[in-house]
């Protein structure tokens, strides 16, 4: 076995087509969330840490292709191909509001402070709504030049990046003036941009290719390219020394940030992998694909680990327990639909004859 492989995963079952968005919170005294966008039109939230389901936000009428939560996880944002973008009570599940657009929305994002939400889409307008006055009609920033897919705050909010699904580049915004400043220029279209947690480097993925920018000078300070198409990259967030990239071969590689040189590569999923997210304090990472599983996978790895032991969170079939006090701990209230209460039950009876057999 080639070592470089790391070890069994944790898988998150829940989602019935492609996972293509992550998002992790950062850390806060309840620990830290994952939160995951899909086509099947429910975003779900779950522990970070052991991939645990908590609950899922249900309203959407079509394929959810982003998602966030705020600083404290207090609230959840999602952008849809049901032309809006919600914010929903993340201890409750409840719907606060909903945000009308012309058009699919493919990025959302909480500005730093909390009181904004940062949209973008196919209507290649970027819009900023005042949370505090959530009827108030959104500011517009100038008119993008393509279909918006990632749009991010940086600079403390003063500054809004963006990338186009049909062009290269991504593009840099200046919040007061809404002018593009900068331009970072690509070969192909970005499909995943990342600010590091120290905003120190911006991560793109285009094509078969994963960039490193100085976030405040705007030059490109590594390129490296990879072994397929990338959908997506991120940088670990502690010592900034690793990064992983995943795509069209469903592999997840690990890089060594310096070099380039391949650490490790994980294969488990069935499909191509949409988006990969290092978890706040880079002890692990997750991934979305078009299987329509979560992979969370732990940054160093034992051989001698096997799978029932690695946070006693996974049965020999590869399959997460989920922890009814945990759950219950996390989110009193979270709407759980009765639909997906009986099957979870039915999957229970069904583990529980195998284990027993």
């Amino acid at each position: 076995m080639d070592k470089r492989k790391l070890g069994v995963p944790l898988v998150c079952h829940g989602h019935s087509r492609p996972v293509v968005d992550l998002f992790y919170s950062p850390v806060t005294p309840d620990g830290f969330f994952l939160i995951s966008a899909s086509k099947d039109s429910s975003p779900m939230l779950r522990n970070g840490e052991t991939g645990d389901w908590i609950g899922t936000f249900e309203g959407h009428k079509g394929a959810v292709w982003s998602c966030c939560l705020d600083t404290n996880a207090l609230r959840a944002a999602s952008g849809s191909a049901d032309f809006t973008a919600r914010i929903w009570d993340a201890l409750t599940g409840d719907e606060l509001h909903s945000f009308e657009h012309k058009h699919i929305v493919r990025a959302c994002a909480f500005s730093e402070n909390t009181h904004r939400l940062l949209t973008g889409g196919i209507e290649k307008v970027l819009r900023i709504f005042d949370l505090n006055r959530p009827d108030a009609t959104p500011r517009e920033v100038d008119k993008s030049p393509g279909s918006i897919r990632t749009a991010q705050w940086l600079h403390s909010d003063q500054t809004i990046l963006s990338s186009c699904t049909d062009i290269g580049g991504v593009r840099l915004w200046d919040v007061r003036s809404g002018k593009i400043v900068q331009t970072l220029e690509t070969k192909s279209s970005v499909t995943s941009a990342e600010v590091s947690q120290d905003g120190r480097y911006i991560t793109t993925a285009d094509g078969s290719s994963v960039k490193f920018w100085d976030a405040n000078h705007f030059g490109l300070v590594r390129s490296f390219d990879m072994p397929c198409v990338v959908e997506s990259a991120s940088l670990e967030p502690k010592l900034g020394n690793k990064f992983i990239a995943g795509g069209g071969d469903m592999w997840i590689r690990l890089f060594d940030f310096h070099t380039g040189e391949e650490i490790a590569c994980n294969k488990g999923h069935h499909g191509p992998v949409h988006c990969v997210r290092f978890s706040p304090g880079g002890e692990s990472y997750a991934s979305g694909s078009e299987d329509g599983t979560i992979r969370i996978w732990q940054t160093t790895y034992h051989e001698d680990n096997d799978s029932s032991s690695t946070n006693g969170l996974i049965t020999g079939n590869g399959k997460v327990k989920v922890t009814v006090d945990e759950v219950s701990r996390k989110i009193e209230g979270f709407h759980v639909s009765k639909e997906r209460t009986a099957t979870e039950e039915k999957e229970e009876v069904v583990n529980t004859a195998t284990t027993v057999a």
